[in-house]
């Protein structure tokens, strides 16, 4: 049998606890708070008016929220209430919020049972304090939640040096919740989040695509080269996996006739994690018919523009130091054409050797399950990818990296594939879709090769998307924009674990 270990605080916070409900004060009260205004709300109601202290109006404001601060002076005190839209000032006077003689409402509960971080529920009216703040003068207080933990609070000494912030990243990640609590700047990160999906979201639909849902669990992990997860389905004795993409499943409603499809899509890959890398994540994917990926160039600059326009204001995001201009034009490079650039060999005529001796000339790592098309992809990450800092198309992918992409109309070597880079870093990944059955399966079958050598990220052979296609799909576009990428850049945060709520970690260990 277990025993909780409690801290000196956690220990009076009990104490408390069963000291409300000894008065008759139940700490987590079952019935609904009559909310009647948010902080936001309030601010805005009551921006030109106000009551002078000491005028006795309805108490007809009515808020809830935690408890951020307490200054008490004697039988009246100043506190903060805190809820999800802000902070509010609040007035406590132990002669108002309880009936009669009984002043065991502000004697006791207020000032001796109540801590930071409880939830409380107030009634009362606004009023202008002599320094003109608005603030709620409560004429009634209800007891909502008690916090059994205290919050981490934030002091500065008299040289302003911060003590006690809570900073470590470990810790905020493993408890967002307080995180967000005491981190103002945090919330505002996700409150921006979702004003992004929103917004790409409202792009697409005003261009009449249809959102779709696709399974998460998969028979077959296709629509990219990654390892995946793996689970059992008991009920069917089947092994399943976590979808890498959901690109294959996309692309079967464009064979079925949808005109455009989208899907804000939770991909699991089974990899390496870093600042731009975790192992669950937000992708979106568009197909479009009747497209080709020179048309999703231009319309997906124009999605980004309005985006980062709705994020923060201004098509120019500053993201570490950089200021990142999507209202500009985004420049079109080849990836072949850049490697060359920087290294004078043409990759795209070399064999696969000349290529390994490139990597290695360039201290680049490599393995015999490597293939040209992944050579190439290392020499394009170590020397060119790292100098996109402006939004950047590059396209032209050899045909060994883009199994899933229709070949080139001008060059049967190459694909008709872009990815867009900003800051460094891959955002978004576009083909003109391959839509020959008979290509797509030799393709297919060249990953198993791929397979064969050791490469743990070939893509395995779909035949039901090969039937699909067989039935005829249309020339299509599509891309997959990698949401929490775009995020970070447009909130100026340097970590993809800073702009997940829950990312993953290795698991906490409780005594």
């Amino acid at each position: 049998m277990s025993t909780l270990v409690l801290s000196e605080q956690e220990v009076v916070r009990r104490e408390a606890l069963n000291k409300l409900r000894a008065l008759g004060i139940e700490p987590f009260p079952a019935a609904q708070y009559p909310v009647s205004h948010t902080v936001v709300k309030v601010k805005e109601a009551f921006k030109d008016a106000g009551h002078a202290e000491g005028e006795q109006p309805e108490a007809n404001v009515v808020l809830a929220g935690r408890l951020m601060s307490v200054r008490v002076m004697g039988k009246a005190s100043f506190a903060v209430l805190r809820d999800a839209t802000g902070d509010q000032q609040i007035y406590v006077n132990r002669d108002e919020i309880a009936p009669g003689e009984d002043k065991t409402l502000y004697n006791e509960v207020f000032k001796k049972l109540l801590h930071l971080g409880d939830f409380i529920g107030v009634r009362g009216f606004m009023f202008r304090t002599q320094t003109g703040e608005l603030t709620l003068h409560v004429k009634e207080l209800t007891v909502l939640a008690k916090s059994l933990r205290p919050l981490p609070v934030v002091k500065t000494d008299d040289q302003g040096n911060v003590h006690d912030a809570f900073t470590d990243p470990e810790q905020r990640y493993r408890m967002r919740y307080v995180d967000l609590i005491v981190n103002p700047h945090v919330k505002e990160t996700f409150l921006k989040r979702t004003r992004i999906f929103n917004a790409m979201r409202e792009s697409f639909q005003h261009a009449g695509y249809i959102e779709v849902d696709t399974p998460a669990m998969q028979p077959i992990p296709g629509g990219a080269a990654a390892r995946p997860f793996s689970t059992h389905h008991n009920a069917l004795d089947t092994q399943f996996y976590l979808r890498i993409s959901n690109e294959l499943y996309l692309k079967r409603l464009i064979v079925a006739g949808f005109d455009g499809v989208f899907e804000f899509s939770r991909n699991f890959r089974n990899e390496g994690m870093d600042r731009t890398h975790n192992p669950e994540f937000t992708i979106m994917e568009l197909y479009v018919a009747y497209k080709d990926y020179r048309w999703m160039m231009d319309f997906i600059e124009g999605v980004f523009r309005k985006v980062a326009t709705v994020a923060n204001g201004t098509a120019v995001a500053q993201f570490q130091g950089k200021a990142i201009d999507f209202g500009q034009p985004f420049k079109r490079i080849t990836m072949c054409g850049a490697i060359q650039e920087k290294t004078g060999v043409d990759v795209l005529n070399a064999d696969e050797r000349t290529i390994g001796e490139l990597c290695k000339k360039h201290g680049i790592e490599i393995t015999a399950a490597m293939g040209k098309g992944k050579l190439i992809d290392e020499l394009f990450s170590e020397l060119v990818q790292p100098e996109l800092i402006q939004p950047t198309f590059v396209m032209d992918f050899p045909l060994e990296m883009s199994p899933l992409c229709k070949k080139h109309r001008d060059d049967a070597r190459l694909t008709e594939r872009f990815e867009l880079y900003v800051a460094g870093f891959e955002v978004g990944n576009a083909y003109s879709e391959l839509n020959d059955p008979i290509d797509q399966r030799e393709r297919f079958e060249d990953q198993v090769k791929l397979m064969e050598r050791g490469d743990d990220e070939a893509m395995f052979i779909d035949q039901d998307f090969l039937r699909a296609l067989e039935y005829g799909m249309p020339p299509t576009s599509g891309i997959g924009i990698g949401m929490d990428r775009l995020v970070m850049l447009l909130t100026d945060n340097p970590a993809i674990q800073e702009v997940l709520l829950f990312p993953q970690m290795r698991p906490e260990k409780f005594e």
